[in-house]
Parts: C-alpha cells; sequence; structure tokens
C-alpha cells in the first residue's frame, strides 16, 4: 500500500476537518475524502466520523494512528539518509517551541540554520510545554524546546535551569525586602496561564501551599504583567519569559522565593528520530547558539 493515504490520513486526525487537511496538502477537499475513503476500503473499516464541528477519529482510526505516524517518520528517515549519502541534506523538519523559546532563541537558530541548510525546511509549531512534550511523544515532531520531565520514550539534551520569580504590583512589598516567602503569599491571587499550571510552576505552588482556589487565569504572558500591574493578584515566571518583556520593571516588581525554584528547559526529540540527519543537523546549531548564549550556564555537556 503506498504511503501517500497515510498522510493524507494523519494529516486529517491533525486538521480535524477534511477542508484544512486539504489546505495543508494543497489539495481539494474532494480528493482528501476520496483518498480516505479509499484508503478505508483497503482497511476494512471506518477512520473518521464527520460532524458538524470537523472529523472525528473513530477507535480504530485512533488505534492505527501511532503505527501510520511511525510508517511516515520512517519515510522521511530513509529519504533524508539517502540524501545524506548522495552528499545532500534536504527534507523537512517539524520544529515545536513555547513562546519565550520562540521570541528568545529561534529567531538566531533559525536564521543561522537556514544559512547552512537551505533545503531543509523548518516546519514551526508553538505550544505550551504540555504540548510540545505531548507532540513529541505521539511523534508530530522531531524536535522540540521544552522541560522536564518529560516521557522515557523521549531524548533529552538539558538546556539550563530556568529561575521563577514572583512578580508583584509596585505597592507590594515582602516581608523579608528580597524575597518572598509562604507567609507573603497567604491568602494570595495568582494569575496565569492556565497551560502554565502544570511542571515548576505547580510544584513551587504547592510548595507555598498556593491552592487552586487562590488562582486566576488569563491568556498570554502581557495580560498576566497588566493584570498584575493593576492589583489583581500576583504573578510566577521565569526568567526567559521576563526576558522577553525588557520594560516590566516598569509596571512591577519582580522577587526571588527564599527557596530556590526553576524549571530545567531541555531540548528533546523521540527516540526513533534522534538518529536523523536533519535532527542531528539542529541538535548541533542549538547546542552551538546556547553555548554561546549560555557559556558558563549550560548543562548541556
Amino acid at each position: 500500500m503506498a504511503t501517500y493515504p497515510y498522510e493524507v490520513f494523519a494529516t486529517v486526525a491533525d486538521a480535524k476537518t477534511y477542508y484544512q487537511a486539504a489546505e495543508r496538502l494543497n489539495l481539494t477537499p474532494s480528493a482528501v475524502s476520496h483518498s480516505i475513503s479509499q484508503l478505508e476500503n483497503e482497511l476494512g473499516f471506518t477512520l473518521f466520523i464527520r460532524n458538524r464541528n470537523g472529523s472525528e477519529l473513530t477507535p480504530n482510526g485512533a488505534q492505527i494512528l501511532p503505527l501510520v505516524r511511525e510508517i511516515l517518520n520512517t519515510e522521511r528517515r530513509l529519504h533524508q539518509e539517502v540524501d545524506k549519502i548522495n552528499g545532500l541534506l534536504r527534507g523537512t523538519l517539524r520544529m515545536g517551541a513555547f513562546s519565550s523559546a520562540s521570541m528568545s532563541w529561534l529567531p538566531t537558530i533559525l536564521q543561522n540554520f537556514r544559512q547552512k541548510y537551505p533545503n531543509i525546511n523548518v516546519q514551526l509549531i508553538q505550544g505550551s510545554l504540555n504540548d510540545i512534550a505531548e507532540r513529541l511523544r505521539q511523534g508530530q515532531l522531531d524536535i522540540g524546546f521544552t522541560a522536564l520531565p518529560v516521557d522515557k520514550g523521549l531524548v533529552t539534551y538539558p538546556l539550563i535551569n530556568d529561575e521563577l520569580f514572583t512578580i508583584t504590583p509596585k505597592d507590594f512589598k515582602p516581608k523579608q525586602a528580597q524575597v518572598v516567602t509562604e507567609a507573603d503569599l497567604h491568602d494570595k491571587t495568582f494569575i496565569l496561564q492556565e497551560a502554565d499550571y502544570e511542571r515548576a510552576i505547580k510544584t513551587t505552588l504547592d510548595q507555598y501551599k498556593v491552592t487552586q482556589n487562590s488562582l486566576a487565569y488569563t491568556i498570554d504572558d502581557p495580560s498576566i504583567i497588566a493584570m498584575v500591574e493593576s492589583g489583581l493578584g500576583l504573578g510566577i515566571m521565569p526568567a526567559l519569559t521576563l526576558a522577553s518583556f525588557p520594560t516590566y520593571h516598569d509596571k512591577v516588581n519582580v522577587y526571588h522565593f527564599d527557596q530556590e525554584v526553576y524549571r530545567t528547559l531541555v531540548v528533546a526529540t523521540p527516540k526513533s528520530h534522534s538518529s536523523a540527519p536533519v535532527v542531528k543537523a539542529m541538535l548541533n546549531e542549538v547546542k552551538t547558539f546556547m553555548q554561546a548564549t549560555y557559556p558558563a550556564n549550560l548543562l548541556w555537556a
């Protein structure tokens, strides 16, 4: 069976509609529908249930999707290896990053990478730390920036320990002047992005006995700063995120916690993708950039 119907199937599964899948594949919706129908006939069962909200995988479709992704990824790595043997390095690299990595790191990394490898097309997806880690686990991405812990099926390269800070309104003063303690945070409301209430931030809030009842949510980092500035609550932000907003000192105060808290940022790739030539090329570019940017603090040996 040719792999192109698999590509159509996986794209519909990601896009959730035949129309959006057709746009991504540069096909007509009828061509996508025809390809899915042919594949269903060959497999002997239905792959999608179509309704007003789009196309939902059937249980059988969901069961075979990871295997289909594995076939497609293997074919991509085969083509890359053949190109490498022939003295070429080309193909497509699917890369994921959270917002502050996209803002602070990727412009330089991608610019340098494109100069060295003009025949590699980089497809960039931005999402939360959890979203990037899950996409890597499912094989939807070849490489991505996220934070520990991650699935054991991923190969990780540690980058930096990114310290977490409390941000407060300008009139807030902690009892110990330079750091915030559990007493300072008692009965305070914290404003977060809902996707951030996981991993290091959740661990920190639990450590300082901040309950979920004390949390309020907003849509993005600038909104958090604006709400904290207005006195609606406190926030927690990593150093890398704060570096993306150079004027934040004019709007809010920033304090260390009285205990060291941080998230460990990593670049990761599925084990099955780690030997692909384009992945190795990007890993080398990331390491070169990080060595220049964090010569004293880089965790990647």
